[in-house]
């Protein structure tokens, strides 16, 4: 069980305003696009000035960020918005956006920078692995425990805990130790069931 699994009661909240802005003339693409940059502008914002009190914005980015994602998807799908452009800006803009919002706990104090960037690059590998599932299969994989939807969360509920709790920033560590871990029981398990079904 994952935050995927409720995707369809979030896009059923979302599609009135999917179909006023299919009405107004906006594109898949270009909320796709608006969503990386979403994510880049106030990621360096918070790596410039990496004060624990901003950090209470992430979770509020994380989810417009999420928002977006879907939007972009509903788009696409429900009018005829697919694209072979629009199926590369979507995975490129995940893994810009994840890179632009999770480096940015490497810039507080406490936090090791290495764990962050392990993390990243697992995220990165949980995506990578679902693509190969698509490619393989036909359907894109999202098999947790930790995919994009979880990981916003979790990520974005440390950003609050940070800025009410300052004091307590080493548990960063922890978080990121458990992700790294959950992020690579990810991968396996995507990688895994493409070989059951491939040799169902």
């Amino acid at each position: 069980m994952t935050l995927y699994d409720i995707k369809p009661k979030f896009q059923d909240l979302l599609r009135p305003l999917v179909r006023v802005l299919f009405v107004r003339g906006v594109t898949a693409n270009q909320v796709t696009v608006s969503a990386a940059v979403f994510s880049v502008i106030p990621g360096a914002g918070l790596m410039l000035f990496p004060d624990p009190r901003l950090y209470i914005l992430l979770p509020i980015f994380l989810f417009i960020r999420m928002a977006l994602n879907a939007i972009d998807g509903m788009l696409a799908r429900e009018f005829n918005q697919k694209s072979q452009l629009g199926a590369i800006l979507n995975e490129v803009g995940d893994i810009i956006a994840d890179a632009a919002l999770y480096l940015t706990f490497a810039f507080l104090t406490g936090v090791s920078p290495w764990l962050v960037v392990l993390v990243v690059l697992l995220s990165w590998l949980t995506e990578f692995c679902g693509i190969i599932a698509q490619t393989l299969t036909g359907s894109r994989n999202y098999r947790g425990p930790m995919g994009k939807s979880d990981r916003a969360f979790v990520l974005g509920a440390l950003g609050l805990f940070i800025a009410l709790w300052p004091q307590y920033s080493i548990v960063t560590n922890i978080v990121f130790s458990a992700s790294a871990v959950l992020l690579a029981w990810t991968s396996i398990n995507r990688c895994h069931s493409v070989l059951v079904v491939k040799n169902a």
